[in-house]
């Protein structure tokens, strides 16, 4: 037996041969195997293209914002290890006023004061419907990048002193008048009757808020529409060039001024919100990634408990193989050869599910930009491979173990 321990006399294209002979001889084992592989690497590709689309969506959704805005809301959403706050005490409302102390500050460009509230609106003909209504100033058109396709936005004017007019999204205006203009038209927001001076051109969903079915009026109009003077939000512009970080403290510490010694707002930038979202991504992430690892880590015992049957029931075939010149090399060599024939089979099928699933999701949702990272292909197609060889080993070894008279005897 000792000219059998090394060496090979199996031709590389017989090997291949007498693997996937032995393959299509077992058609629905086979499958059940590749079947089980390819579920885990679909899972992989899948999960990373939706990972992956979520960010450039929302990267996308702040870059045609721009990269100089900030967003000021009341309340901490950190601790800074002091001592706890009274019991009982709640953050002080973000006002008008505090919204135009931040002007102060050198590198402040454009400021809009947000409020935001939901009331029914209808018009003369008796149709009616719920909306969001959104207060804001002038300042809100360039910040939002905000594109008219009828009339104008809201003009200049003093943010404390509100007016009957409004601006009102595309969808809006097509459920209230049709066809016919709206702008000069008038129209009743809760108890209070407002005259459209604009209609905004198809703008769709934008962080998280749509334009399309909306009603702005000017923020004091707001402020009497809902009865309060807490704003929503502060939206600030930088001036290009300035710097982002140090605005960002300065609002800190304008606010904190303004509220007896409180810091208590959070400040977000764009920069905060895509970094927070790659994180929650990234643990999304790993977490399919240890699903799909045990999808394919179920594989690879399936792949060794089935060749591992093969292996008694082919003792004659390994026998013969033997008797005839193989060497222990070849047959180990072969029964590796059918498990990495296998998972890459499977990893195959699944990257092709994997990346037929992502393309669908991208038709149905055409704004939504579905993408697959390269290294989720490389990463799931690799490990598939290598859990095909890991888990093909011991029955490799078992099968090249076997000595030829006693397979072909079946002793």
């Amino acid at each position: 037996m000792n000219n059998l321990e090394t060496g090979s006399t199996l031709a590389p294209r017989d090997a291949v041969m007498l693997a996937a002979g032995a393959l299509d001889a077992n058609r629905r084992r086979t499958a059940l195997i590749v079947l089980a592989t390819a579920i885990g690497v679909a899972a992989v590709v899948l999960l990373a293209s939706l990972g992956e689309g979520a960010q450039r969506f929302v990267s996308g959704q702040f870059e045609a914002l721009g990269t100089n805005l900030l967003v000021v809301m009341p309340g901490r959403n950190e601790t800074t290890g002091g001592p706890p706050p009274v019991l009982g005490t709640t953050p002080r409302d973000l006002t008008i006023d505090d919204a135009y102390a931040l002007a102060a500050w050198r590198d402040i460009e454009a400021i809009a004061p947000v409020m935001v509230g939901n009331a029914p609106v209808s018009v003369a003909s008796g149709l009616e419907r719920e909306v969001n209504v959104l207060g804001s100033t002038a300042s809100m058109q360039s910040l939002r990048h905000l594109e008219m396709v009828q009339g104008r936005f809201l003009p200049e004017s003093d943010p404390e002193r509100g007016a009957a007019i409004c601006v009102i999204g595309s969808e809006l205006r097509q459920e209230l008048f049709g066809s016919a203009p709206a702008v000069g038209r008038w129209l009743r927001v809760a108890d209070r009757r407002f005259r459209v001076i604009g209609v905004l051109r198809d703008t769709g969903m934008s962080i998280g808020t749509d334009f399309d079915d909306l009603v702005i009026i000017p923020v004091a109009s707001a402020q009497m529409l809902f009865d309060r003077e807490s704003l929503f939000r502060i939206i600030t512009s930088v001036r290009p060039g300035g710097d982002l970080a140090a605005a960002s403290a300065a609002v800190h510490d304008i606010i904190a001024q303004r509220h007896e010694g409180e810091d208590d707002v959070t400040v977000i930038t764009q920069d905060s919100v895509v970094e927070t979202l790659g994180r929650i991504v990234g643990t999304i992430t790993l977490g399919v990634a240890g699903i799909s690892a045990i999808s394919l880590a179920v594989a690879g015992i399936l792949i060794m408990n089935v060749m591992l049957v093969a292996v008694t029931q082919r003792r004659a075939e390994i026998g013969l193989l033997k008797a005839l010149g193989a060497r222990t090399a070849d047959v180990r060599g072969l029964f590796m050869l059918e498990a990495v024939m296998l998972a890459c089979g499977g990893a195959l099928l699944g990257l092709g599910v994997g990346l037929g699933a992502a393309f669908a999701v991208g038709q149905l949702y055409p704004s939504f930009p579905v993408a697959t990272p390269r290294w989720a292909m490389l990463t799931a197609a690799g490990v598939a491979v290598v859990t095909g060889l890991v888990f093909g080993v011991v029955p490799a070894r078992r099968a090249a173990a076997l000595d030829p008279v006693d397979a072909l005897t079946r002793r």
